[in-house]
Protein backbone atom coordinates (compact mmCIF):
# COMPACT_ATOMS: atom_id res chain seq x y z
CA UNK A 1 0.00 0.00 0.00
CA UNK A 2 1.35 3.78 -0.55
CA UNK A 3 -0.11 6.77 0.56
CA UNK A 4 -0.03 9.65 -1.91
CA UNK A 5 0.00 12.96 -0.32
CA UNK A 6 1.63 16.18 1.58
CA UNK A 7 2.96 15.63 4.71
CA UNK A 8 0.92 19.15 6.15
CA UNK A 9 -2.31 18.02 4.27
CA UNK A 10 -5.02 17.65 6.90
CA UNK A 11 -6.55 14.77 4.70
CA UNK A 12 -3.12 13.08 4.35
CA UNK A 13 -2.76 13.35 7.96
CA UNK A 14 -6.07 11.90 9.10
CA UNK A 15 -6.10 8.95 6.74
CA UNK A 16 -2.27 8.02 7.83
CA UNK A 17 -3.49 8.24 11.65
CA UNK A 18 -6.12 6.08 10.35
CA UNK A 19 -4.11 3.13 8.76
CA UNK A 20 -1.00 3.30 11.68
CA UNK A 21 -4.06 3.11 14.56
CA UNK A 22 -5.32 -0.28 12.77
CA UNK A 23 -1.50 -1.13 12.28
CA UNK A 24 -1.98 -1.14 8.69
CA UNK A 25 1.34 -0.72 6.96
CA UNK A 26 1.83 1.87 3.71
CA UNK A 27 4.70 3.58 2.15
CA UNK A 28 4.40 7.11 2.06
CA UNK A 29 5.12 9.23 -1.23
CA UNK A 30 5.54 13.04 -0.66
CA UNK A 31 4.77 14.88 -3.76
CA UNK A 32 6.53 17.72 -2.94
CA UNK A 33 9.95 16.10 -2.51
CA UNK A 34 9.56 13.31 -4.85
CA UNK A 35 7.16 14.47 -7.43
CA UNK A 36 4.35 12.67 -9.24
CA UNK A 37 5.04 11.26 -13.13
CA UNK A 38 2.82 11.78 -15.75
CA UNK A 39 2.59 7.82 -16.12
CA UNK A 40 1.12 7.72 -12.89
CA UNK A 41 -1.12 10.22 -12.98
CA UNK A 42 -2.77 8.64 -16.38
CA UNK A 43 -2.71 4.92 -14.31
CA UNK A 44 -4.49 6.84 -12.06
CA UNK A 45 -7.10 8.63 -14.35
CA UNK A 46 -7.83 5.20 -16.07
CA UNK A 47 -8.61 3.88 -12.62
CA UNK A 48 -10.92 6.57 -11.46
CA UNK A 49 -11.18 9.41 -13.91
CA UNK A 50 -9.19 12.47 -14.38
CA UNK A 51 -12.27 14.52 -13.06
CA UNK A 52 -11.65 12.41 -9.58
CA UNK A 53 -8.27 13.24 -8.89
CA UNK A 54 -8.43 16.57 -10.07
CA UNK A 55 -9.34 18.74 -7.17
CA UNK A 56 -11.04 21.94 -8.65
CA UNK A 57 -11.37 23.21 -4.91
CA UNK A 58 -8.09 23.51 -4.25
CA UNK A 59 -6.57 27.13 -3.35
CA UNK A 60 -3.66 26.49 -6.26
CA UNK A 61 -7.16 25.79 -8.92
CA UNK A 62 -8.88 28.79 -7.62
CA UNK A 63 -5.29 31.11 -7.73
CA UNK A 64 -4.91 30.04 -11.91
CA UNK A 65 -6.07 32.49 -14.43
CA UNK A 66 -9.31 31.60 -16.14
CA UNK A 67 -7.15 31.28 -19.18
CA UNK A 68 -5.74 28.13 -17.41
CA UNK A 69 -8.47 27.04 -15.91
CA UNK A 70 -10.41 27.18 -19.31
CA UNK A 71 -7.81 25.43 -20.76
CA UNK A 72 -8.45 22.41 -18.57
CA UNK A 73 -10.87 20.25 -20.61
CA UNK A 74 -8.96 16.54 -21.51
CA UNK A 75 -7.34 14.57 -19.47
CA UNK A 76 -4.34 15.18 -20.85
CA UNK A 77 -4.54 18.73 -19.93
CA UNK A 78 -4.92 17.91 -16.56
CA UNK A 79 -2.03 15.91 -16.47
CA UNK A 80 0.07 18.49 -17.32
CA UNK A 81 -1.17 20.94 -15.00
CA UNK A 82 -1.07 18.32 -12.06
CA UNK A 83 2.67 17.57 -12.89
CA UNK A 84 3.01 21.40 -12.62
CA UNK A 85 0.85 22.02 -9.76
CA UNK A 86 0.66 18.90 -7.25
CA UNK A 87 -1.43 20.16 -5.12
CA UNK A 88 -4.34 20.62 -7.40
CA UNK A 89 -4.35 16.69 -7.27
CA UNK A 90 -6.49 15.26 -4.42
CA UNK A 91 -5.22 13.87 -1.15
CA UNK A 92 -4.54 11.29 -0.17
CA UNK A 93 -4.48 9.15 -3.12
CA UNK A 94 -3.86 5.61 -1.95
CA UNK A 95 -2.72 2.51 -4.12
CA UNK A 96 -3.49 -0.99 -2.67
CA UNK A 97 -4.15 -4.04 -4.88
CA UNK A 98 -4.50 -2.55 -8.27
CA UNK A 99 -6.64 -0.11 -6.81
CA UNK A 100 -6.78 3.49 -5.84
CA UNK A 101 -8.87 4.91 -2.87
CA UNK A 102 -8.95 8.96 -3.13
CA UNK A 103 -9.23 11.54 -0.57
CA UNK A 104 -9.90 10.86 3.26
CA UNK A 105 -13.16 8.51 4.15
CA UNK A 106 -13.45 6.37 6.96
CA UNK A 107 -16.37 4.54 6.27
CA UNK A 108 -14.90 3.68 2.75
CA UNK A 109 -11.61 2.96 4.68
CA UNK A 110 -13.24 0.34 6.98
CA UNK A 111 -14.97 -1.57 3.83
CA UNK A 112 -11.71 -1.23 1.78
CA UNK A 113 -8.93 -2.06 4.16
CA UNK A 114 -10.22 -4.06 7.00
Amino acid sequence: MIVYGIPNCDSTQKATAWLKKRKINFAFHNYREAGITAAKLNEWSKLAGWEKIFNKKSTTWRSLTSEEQAAVTSQKAAVQLMLTHHSIIKRPVIEYNGKIVIGYNEALYEQEFQ
